[in-house]
Formats: C-alpha cells, structure tokens, sequence
C-alpha cells in the first residue's frame, strides 16, 4: 500500500494558475512541478503533485471544484516506492491511515469497470458456472471452490454499493444489466452443456437428485446464507477500497452465488422445480446481502472519511493562522 499517490493534471493555461495555488496551499501535498506548455491535447500545462493518499480526496475534489475533468484530465496513480522527507512529513500531518484511505476516484473508476458487460466478463461467469454444474453432480467441494475464485460477479455486486454512495444512477442501472445478462448468460449455458450430456447419457436424474453431503447447501438456504454474504461482501468491499485485493480470494469461496446459479441450470435441464426454486432464493439472497453489505460498509467509510476531511480543513486553518 503506497502512502503517497501521484496526480499528474493536464490543465488548460487559464486554469494552471488556481491549480498551483490550490496545491501548494496543502501541506498534503508534499512535491509540485509544473511543465509549460507540454501538454498538446488538452492544450495547456501539465502540473505533477505527490499527496498523501490521506488528502487524495480532498485534492481531487478542489480540481473538480476549478472545473478541471471537464477542461483537462486528472490522472491518479500510486508510487510503489518512495524516499522522501517532506512525503513523510506531509503524510504525518495529514490525519487517518493510508491504509485505510478510501480514494473515491480510484473507486469510482474500477466499479465502471467492474460493472461492464463485456466478452471476458460473460465468459469467466459462464465458465463459472459450468465448472459449478460439475461439481454438482460430482459433489466435489474442490470444483465448486475453484468454480467460485473464477466467478467475476463480486465487483459487479459491489459496484451497485458504489453507484448507490455516490450517486452514480447510470452505474447502478449498468451494474444491475451486467448481472443479470451474466447470470443469464451463465446459466443457458450451463442449461446447454447439460442437455448435451444427458443426450450423451453421462449425466442422469439421479445424478442431480441424489443426496450430495458436500454440495447441499447451495440449494438449501438459510438465515445462514444470508449473514454469510453479509460479511463476506463488507471484508470484499473493505479489500476493495484500501486495495487489498489478495484478501478478495476469502470472499469469492464464501458465498455461493455461482454454484446456486449453476444448480439451477441442472434444475432446467431436468424440469426439477425443487432445484430451480431453492437455488434461485439462494442466489437471490446471496446477491442481495452482498449488495446490502457492500452499500453499509461504503456509506461508514464515506461517513468516516467525510470527518477526517472537515477534521485536515480544521487543522489547516490553524496552521495557516500561526
């Protein structure tokens, strides 16, 4: 986790002036440079500010403030590795952990990108969801683990906490397609792959009918599953946001999204409505605490961050009074 974020700002010549008074009046920022006239497209200045990630937010919503995503670009990245006095310094005064700074932006960005309804994302739910089936029928806890870390739907899911916290409607309308079309798309297939193999004769009734010690939770919910995907998404979104994605495999084998989507596409292709029934409400349960979770612990962490802004504003002033 990088403790100092990189801006890089492409800034119209009119606008390059407040950009510059706007950095060096945060004792966040910790490095500043200007180019003049280097930036051809937008035409204008570019403008190089290290911040601690702490003050990210705050940094970035004064350039919106001066208008700068709509006349220039604003470019966030983190330093892998940095020595630095004054970084250091700035990053002490500024209030919070760095590892535990929520950067909207970042955020924001990754959930458009989460939410798409593209090839690969289609692809993965789809080979998810087949990897499920098989597991299923074979009553293999491995397969249905393996089936769940392939599954992409958790950064959609999370993507609708996102859209909700900071009012991005046309995200959550593109979350929402993105899982049902994913869903859908996962489970005729899967409904495809199984018709097949019962016509070939490797797969049977009994198969899908039969008592299955080590999968039977995925079309039998309960309160159960529902507080699992409860905690499971808050750990998944607290991952997110402070970039911590290695946590992320914990909650991909937590909760049976895929696995009850699969199991219903056995249910269809065997005209099983038991199946069909139990696995739809577990997925549906499944999705919803996720969604739930992930929206809770976003508008805590937006609560949080809010405060520790409105507390370097604070501290600023005095600073500034001295």
């Amino acid at each position: 986790m990088s403790a100092v974020l990189e801006i890089r700002i492409s800034s119209p010549a009119a606008l390059t002036g407040q950009v510059i008074d706007l950095l060096t009046a945060d004792d966040a920022v910790s490095e500043l440079s200007v180019r003049r006239n280097a930036s051809i497209r937008p035409e204008g200045d570019v403008v190089v500010a290290a911040v601690a990630r702490e003050a990210t937010n705050d940094v970035v919503e004064g350039l919106r403030r001066l208008g700068l995503p709509e006349e220039g670009s604003v470019h966030i990245q983190p330093v892998p590795a940095w020595i630095s006095s004054r970084g250091l310094a700035a990053e002490r005064i500024a209030p919070g952990s760095g590892a535990d700074t929520v950067v909207w932006a970042d955020v924001t960005q990754r959930a458009y990108e989460d939410a798409e309804t593209n090839w690969t994302f289609l692809s993965l739910i789809s080979l998810a969801t087949m990897l499920a089936g098989i597991a299923i029928i074979l009553d293999s806890q491995i397969l249905v683990i393996g089936a769940m870390v392939i599954g992409p739907e958790f950064g959609a899911i999370a993507a609708l906490g996102v859209a909700l916290v900071r009012g991005r409607f046309g995200l959550l309308g593109q979350s929402l397609r993105t899982l049902l079309a994913g869903f859908a798309v996962g489970i005729a297939m899967t409904t495809v792959a199984a018709l097949v193999a019962r016509g070939l004769g490797w797969i049977s009734v009994a198969d899908v009918t039969a008592e299955r010690p080590d999968t039977a939770f995925i079309y039998t919910p309960d309160k159960w599953s529902f507080i699992v995907a409860l905690i499971a998404a808050a750990a998944g979104v607290l991952a997110l946001t402070s970039a911590r994605v290695g946590n992320l495999s914990g909650v991909f084998i937590s909760v049976t999204t895929i696995p009850a989507a699969a199991n219903v596409a056995l249910g269809l292709a065997f005209g099983l409505g038991e199946e069909i029934w139990g696995s739809t409400l577990q997925l549906v349960l499944n999705v919803a605490g996720m969604a739930l979770a992930g929206w809770i612990t976003l508008v805590v962490q937006q609560v949080v961050w809010q405060r520790i802004s409105e507390r370097r504003a604070r501290m600023a002033r005095r600073l500034r009074k001295r």
